[in-house]
Protein backbone atom coordinates (compact mmCIF):
# COMPACT_ATOMS: atom_id res chain seq x y z
CA UNK A 1 0.00 0.00 0.00
CA UNK A 2 1.73 2.97 -1.52
CA UNK A 3 -0.71 5.67 -1.34
CA UNK A 4 2.51 8.53 -1.80
CA UNK A 5 2.10 9.33 -5.18
CA UNK A 6 -1.97 10.31 -5.00
CA UNK A 7 -2.52 13.66 -6.88
CA UNK A 8 1.45 13.92 -6.95
CA UNK A 9 2.72 17.60 -5.94
CA UNK A 10 4.15 18.52 -2.67
CA UNK A 11 1.68 22.19 -2.93
CA UNK A 12 -1.88 20.60 -1.90
CA UNK A 13 -3.03 22.43 1.06
CA UNK A 14 -6.52 21.23 1.44
CA UNK A 15 -8.30 17.68 0.68
CA UNK A 16 -10.05 19.77 -1.96
CA UNK A 17 -6.62 20.17 -3.60
CA UNK A 18 -6.01 16.54 -3.18
CA UNK A 19 -9.03 15.41 -5.21
CA UNK A 20 -8.75 18.30 -7.72
CA UNK A 21 -5.09 17.17 -8.52
CA UNK A 22 -6.42 13.36 -8.17
CA UNK A 23 -9.09 14.91 -11.44
CA UNK A 24 -6.15 15.47 -13.36
CA UNK A 25 -3.58 12.47 -12.58
CA UNK A 26 -6.60 10.25 -14.01
CA UNK A 27 -5.46 7.24 -16.19
CA UNK A 28 -8.12 6.03 -17.72
CA UNK A 29 -6.43 3.75 -19.65
CA UNK A 30 -5.60 1.50 -16.06
CA UNK A 31 -9.26 2.20 -15.09
CA UNK A 32 -10.55 0.06 -18.10
CA UNK A 33 -12.62 -2.91 -16.81
CA UNK A 34 -12.38 -1.13 -13.19
CA UNK A 35 -15.77 -0.43 -11.38
CA UNK A 36 -14.75 0.16 -7.91
CA UNK A 37 -16.21 2.65 -5.63
CA UNK A 38 -14.19 5.00 -3.20
CA UNK A 39 -14.77 6.45 -0.48
CA UNK A 40 -13.13 9.08 2.24
CA UNK A 41 -14.14 9.79 5.43
CA UNK A 42 -11.90 12.87 6.72
CA UNK A 43 -12.24 14.38 9.95
CA UNK A 44 -10.89 17.96 11.25
CA UNK A 45 -8.89 19.24 11.01
CA UNK A 46 -9.90 19.72 7.49
CA UNK A 47 -12.42 17.20 7.52
CA UNK A 48 -15.01 16.57 5.06
CA UNK A 49 -16.49 13.46 2.61
CA UNK A 50 -15.27 12.83 -0.44
CA UNK A 51 -16.16 9.96 -2.94
CA UNK A 52 -14.75 8.81 -6.45
CA UNK A 53 -16.49 6.23 -8.67
CA UNK A 54 -14.08 4.56 -11.47
CA UNK A 55 -16.64 2.96 -14.11
CA UNK A 56 -14.37 1.41 -16.68
CA UNK A 57 -12.27 4.41 -18.05
CA UNK A 58 -14.16 6.86 -16.22
CA UNK A 59 -14.45 8.42 -13.06
CA UNK A 60 -16.47 10.65 -11.22
CA UNK A 61 -14.90 12.67 -8.30
CA UNK A 62 -17.26 14.86 -5.83
CA UNK A 63 -17.54 15.97 -2.64
CA UNK A 64 -20.14 13.93 -0.31
CA UNK A 65 -20.86 10.18 0.36
CA UNK A 66 -21.33 7.07 -2.26
CA UNK A 67 -23.53 4.20 -1.44
CA UNK A 68 -22.17 0.76 -0.98
CA UNK A 69 -18.11 2.12 -1.42
CA UNK A 70 -16.05 -1.08 -2.21
CA UNK A 71 -13.05 0.69 0.07
CA UNK A 72 -13.52 3.50 2.56
CA UNK A 73 -10.42 5.55 3.55
CA UNK A 74 -10.69 7.49 7.49
CA UNK A 75 -8.31 9.75 8.57
CA UNK A 76 -7.81 13.65 9.38
CA UNK A 77 -8.11 15.80 6.42
CA UNK A 78 -4.40 16.92 7.40
CA UNK A 79 -2.95 13.87 7.51
CA UNK A 80 -4.56 12.90 3.91
CA UNK A 81 -2.68 15.73 2.30
CA UNK A 82 0.09 14.72 4.02
CA UNK A 83 0.13 11.66 2.43
CA UNK A 84 -0.88 12.85 -0.74
CA UNK A 85 2.26 15.32 -0.73
CA UNK A 86 4.93 12.79 0.42
CA UNK A 87 4.88 14.10 3.65
CA UNK A 88 3.32 10.93 5.99
CA UNK A 89 4.19 7.52 4.72
CA UNK A 90 0.63 6.13 3.60
CA UNK A 91 1.79 2.89 5.21
CA UNK A 92 3.25 4.74 8.17
CA UNK A 93 -0.39 6.26 8.79
CA UNK A 94 -1.59 2.72 7.90
CA UNK A 95 0.33 0.98 10.76
CA UNK A 96 0.19 3.69 12.79
CA UNK A 97 -3.98 3.84 13.25
CA UNK A 98 -3.86 7.61 11.41
CA UNK A 99 -5.07 5.87 8.38
CA UNK A 100 -7.78 3.25 8.15
CA UNK A 101 -8.48 1.38 5.58
CA UNK A 102 -12.17 -0.61 4.93
CA UNK A 103 -12.33 -3.05 1.94
CA UNK A 104 -10.00 -5.02 -0.04
CA UNK A 105 -6.59 -4.01 0.16
CA UNK A 106 -5.81 -5.37 -4.05
CA UNK A 107 -8.90 -2.50 -4.53
CA UNK A 108 -7.54 0.31 -2.04
CA UNK A 109 -3.57 -0.79 -3.83
CA UNK A 110 -5.20 0.09 -7.34
CA UNK A 111 -5.70 3.61 -6.18
CA UNK A 112 -2.26 4.28 -7.11
CA UNK A 113 -1.78 3.00 -10.29
CA UNK A 114 -5.47 4.88 -11.69
CA UNK A 115 -4.20 8.07 -9.90
CA UNK A 116 -0.39 7.86 -10.13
Amino acid sequence: MALTCLAAGSDNKTPQDVFDGMRQSFRPDKAMGAHIKYQWNLREPQGGDWFIEVNDGRCKIEKGRIDNPDVTFVATGQDWVAISNGKLSGKWAYFTGRLKIRGPQNLARKLDEIFP
